[in-house]
C-alpha cells in the first residue's frame, strides 16, 4: 500500500553520521594532545571535521522542515543535533586555544581530560546507533555520566595544582582557560546524553 504521508527514513542514518563525526573530532583532539606535534595540520583536520558536521546538521534541519512524520519529537531531534554540534565546536575551540595561547607542553591532566572526552564520544556514538529501538542504550548513557563525574574531579585537582605549582602567572591564565573549555565540552557531551535519555523515556 502506498504510504499517504511520507516518512523520512534517513534520520537514523544522519544522526549516526553526526555522532561518528563527533567521535572523529574527539579522537583527533586526543591524538593532538597526546603527540602534540604538527599543530597547524592537526587543527586544520579538526576544522575539516567540524565543517563536515555542519553539513550533516544542515541536512538534518532541512529534513526536519520537510518531513511529515519524524521518528522522534522534532524539538528533541533539533536539540540533540545542537548538543552534538556543541561538542564538536568545543573540540575545535580547545585545539585552537592551544595554538593561539602558544601552549608549549600539555599537562597530564589536559591529556586525561581529552581521553575522557574521547571516551564519551565512543559512548555517544554507540548510543545514537541504538536510537532505533533503544535496546541496550542505558549502559552507554550511564558511562557518559560517569566519565563526566571523573572529569569534574580531575578538573578541580588540575586547577588546584596549577595555582599551587605554576610560578608563571601567564601560564596560569592560559591553562585555566584550556581546562575551562575542556570541562565545558565534556559537559556538552553529557548534555547530549541527557537529550538521548529524554528521547528514550518518551519512547518507553
Amino acid at each position: 500500500m502506498t504510504r499517504l504521508i511520507p516518512r523520512d527514513e534517513r534520520f537514523f542514518a544522519l544522526l549516526a553520521d553526526d555522532s561518528a563525526n563527533l567521535l572523529e573530532a574527539a579522537q583527533l583532539l586526543q591524538s593532538m594532545l597526546t603527540s602534540y606535534d604538527r599543530l597547524d595540520e592537526r587543527v586544520d583536520e579538526i576544522r575539516r571535521v567540524e565543517h563536515a558536521g555542519d553539513v550533516i546538521d544542515h541536512e538534518i534541519e532541512l529534513r526536519l522542515e520537510k518531513a511529515f512524520i519524524t521518528p522522534f519529537d522534532r524539538e528533541d531531534i533539533h536539540t540533540l543535533v545542537s548538543r552534538l554540534d556543541d561538542v564538536v565546536d568545543g573540540v575545535q575551540e580547545i585545539a585552537e586555544t592551544c595554538v593561539i595561547y602558544d601552549i608549549q607542553t600539555i599537562t597530564d591532566e589536559g591529556r586525561q581530560l581529552a581521553d575522557i572526552l574521547a571516551g564519551q564520544a565512543i559512548e555517544l556514538r554507540a548510543a545514537v546507533a541504538k536510537l532505533d529501538g533503544f535496546k541496550g542504550i542505558d549502559g552507554h548513557l550511564r558511562q557518559v555520566h560517569e566519565l563526566e563525574n571523573r572529569a569534574d574531579a580531575l578538573s578541580r585537582s588540575a586547577v588546584a595544582r596549577l595555582f599551587r605549582e605554576e610560578k608563571d602567572a601567564v601560564n596560569v591564565i592560559k591553562w585555566r582557560d584550556v581546562y575551562r573549555v575542556l570541562e565545558d565540552t565534556i559537559d556538552a557531551a553529557e548534555d547530549a546524553a541527557e537529550v538521548i535519555e529524554r528521547m528514550w523515556h518518551k519512547a518507553g
